[in-house]
Parts: C-alpha cells; structure tokens; sequence
C-alpha cells in the first residue's frame, strides 16, 4: 500500500531525500518486480494536491496517474475504474469524485442518485442527449 506523499514526490521529484526513493520504488513497481496498492482515496488526495498546490494541468494529472496506476506492479481489483474516471476527469470539468462516481455505478450497472450537476451531466453525455 502506498500513501499520496510517495506518488507525490515520484511525479513531482521534488525532495532530496524522498523523490529518489520513490522513483526507485516505482521503477521496480512499472517493471513489476515490486506490488503498490493505490486506493481511490490516495488517488484523489494526488490529485487534489498536484491541482491545487502545484497547478498542474488536469490533462496532465490525469495522463501521469494514470501512467502510473497502469505499471504492472499496481494491484488494485478497481483499476479499470481508476483509469476510467481519469480519463472522463482529463475530459470534463468535473471533480475526480464525480468522475468515480459516475464510473463506478456504470461498471457495477447501478442507478446513481446524485443532486450534483457534474453526475447529472456525465450521465447526459454517457445517454447521447447532450446538446
């Protein structure tokens, strides 16, 4: 299992001391000779963060989460998702939270009740009425 500080300082290698272990983590984890555990709490966490106190792009946030929840030392069973709600979150202007939401309601074919504008409108889209 692996908190947001340690993604944080690979993709940013930003620290000293911390950045290259992370980095020498991660390469062991894209090669696989090592297993991570990202929950989707960290994901958000990591993004929140880079957005917020570093002002990376969300296109940006997106692709490299989701570089690195795709090396193959990633074991989480809700991967798909993860990968799915970045991808709707590069997309839209929508809140990471929503974009999980909304994705993990269609894999598991449930009904999402939501007042958020952001879940109304993803599942708008996702019906093709749109306009």
């Amino acid at each position: 299992m692996t908190d947001a500080n340690v993604i944080l300082r690979y993709l940013l290698a930003d620290h000293p001391e911390f950045s290259p272990q992370a980095a020498e983590f991660f390469e062991q984890v894209r090669r696989g000779e090592a297993t991570a555990f990202i929950p989707e709490g960290v994901l958000v966490e990591c993004v929140y963060v880079l957005m917020k106190f570093y002002a990376v792009p969300r296109p940006e946030v997106a692709e490299k989460l989701s570089q690195v929840i795709s090396y193959r030392g990633v074991v989480n069973p809700d991967r798909e998702i993860l990968l799915e709600a970045l991808a709707l979150f590069a997309r839209h202007a929508v809140d990471i939270v929503d974009a999980l939401v909304f994705v993990t309601a269609q894999h598991h074919g449930w009904a999402t009740f939501s007042f958020d504008k952001d879940i109304r409108k993803l599942e708008r889209e996702s019906d093709g009425s749109a306009g």
